[in-house]
């Protein structure tokens, strides 16, 4: 049994929408981003259709800078929809509720940060959070229930997973178009070479996709990081801390075996670098991997043959998948490997997936297209979760208040 999406939405409905509009605050305003523009087009559709909207959504985490009001928020939204979004400086207290009650259909309001209240962030059972005050003081004032909020899925928290076991609920576009495209490496049969681009800052995170996927895989293009602390589990003298850099040492021991296992289990299928770069008198230079001696630079991007190699790849193949950069792409010297093999995988024919905010922006910066792509994703831990076949709760409770309603 799957979900339902808003295709199985009567019109003329009271709705509480919960999606994740969570961005960079830069010198206290919040940031525009990829998120605003996704979602608004899910709140248009729902106001085109006559729904009176609630919305909810978080900032940040308590005790963390990024926790604020979304009053900002609001205004963001407003922009890109078009209309006016009220906000209201409450959750699900009286001034909410009121709120809620003069909604019109056409109409849209965003709720205070759902994280300011003692319900939402507590990781517990759907059957524990239907119980919370937060979604029996909602069930009751709305007719259904929509998550949209894809970039949250992960998570077991009140908004996400309490409502549809206590009322109707749907996928939201956002929710429903991540999902298909994310999974799509674990549940779809591609004609020709799967690769993945595994690169970025977290090394671990990237070697669990690695390890979850190692027999869906047949070309793994390493960078950053765990590119280069798979190098040194093969003898070269690179992937370990210099000067002040801590993130080598520590992800190397962490993964050690992991890593091991990879080389020996599916040596052709990990392609690695053959040249790196890094900054010299502040300019790019690079290196190949079998000169390195006695490692004294950070290395910064993957060099222009590796980046030639990886294009070709990328350009061949049924379906790419990117699981971070493979270089420090925010500074132009360093942007060389992502962005040239970003713009293979753009021109070529298969099925394509950018995952992960710090890739996706990438896109944005050097110019690229994101039609040209099948998919550019704005979820991080969701992202790896569909990746390596773990269950998402909100799309698992989804599909239960789905199939209760099926059976009733």
């Amino acid at each position: 049994m799957s979900y339902r999406t808003l295709d199985d939405l009567p019109d003329g409905q009271r709705v509480v929408v919960r999606v994740d509009i969570n961005s960079p605050i830069s010198d206290g305003r919040v940031q525009d981003n990829r998120r605003f523009v996704r979602h608004a087009r899910s709140i248009s559709e729902l106001l085109d259709r006559d729904h009176a909207v609630a919305i909810l959504a978080h900032q940040g985490r308590p005790g963390r800078p990024s926790f604020t009001s979304l009053e900002q928020h609001a205004d963001v939204l407003a922009e890109h929809i078009g209309a006016p979004v009220e906000f209201v400086p409450d959750t699900y207290g009286p001034t909410a509720i009121g709120a809620i009650r003069d909604l019109d259909g056409g109409e849209v309001l965003l709720l205070e940060n759902v994280r300011m209240v003692m319900d939402e962030l507590p990781e517990k059972l759907p059957e524990e959070h239907a119980e919370s005050t937060l979604v029996r003081t909602f069930a009751p004032e709305f007719d259904a229930y929509v998550n949209d909020a894809y970039s949250a899925a992960h998570r077991e928290h009140a908004s996400i997973v309490g409502f549809p076991l206590v009322m109707d609920a749907y996928a939201g576009p956002v929710m429903a178009t991540e999902y298909e495209a994310n999974s799509a490496i674990a549940t779809r049969e591609f004609d020709g070479d799967v690769t993945m681009v595994a690169g970025g800052k977290k090394a671990t995170d990237v070697i669990e996709v690695m390890t979850a996927l190692e027999d869906r895989v047949d070309n793994f293009l390493l960078g950053g990081i765990a590119g280069e602390l798979f190098l040194r589990a093969l003898g070269y003298e690179v992937g370990r801390d210099v000067g002040d850099t801590d993130v080598y040492d520590e992800q190397y021991a962490r993964n050690r075996e992991k890593i091991q296992h990879l080389i020996e289990a599916h040596p052709s299928d990990l392609v690695f670098p053959t040249d790196l770069a890094y900054e010299e008198d502040g300019e790019r230079a690079e290196v190949t991997v079998a000169d390195v001696r006695n490692e004294e630079y950070d290395y910064l991007d993957i060099g222009t043959d590796t980046t030639s190699r990886y294009a070709d790849i990328a350009a061949s193949s049924a379906a790419v998948f990117v699981k971070g950069a493979l270089g420090v792409f925010e500074d132009e010297r360093f942007s060389y490997g992502t962005v040239n093999v970003l713009e293979a995988i753009a021109a070529c024919e298969g099925f394509s997936v950018v995952g992960g905010g710090d890739t996706s922006r990438a896109i944005d910066m050097y110019g690229l297209r994101e039609s040209d792509f099948s998919h550019v994703s704005i979820a991080g831990g969701a992202y790896i979760r569909a990746l390596t076949g773990k269950p998402l709760p909100a799309i698992d409770v989804l599909k239960r208040g789905a199939e209760a309603e099926v059976q009733d």
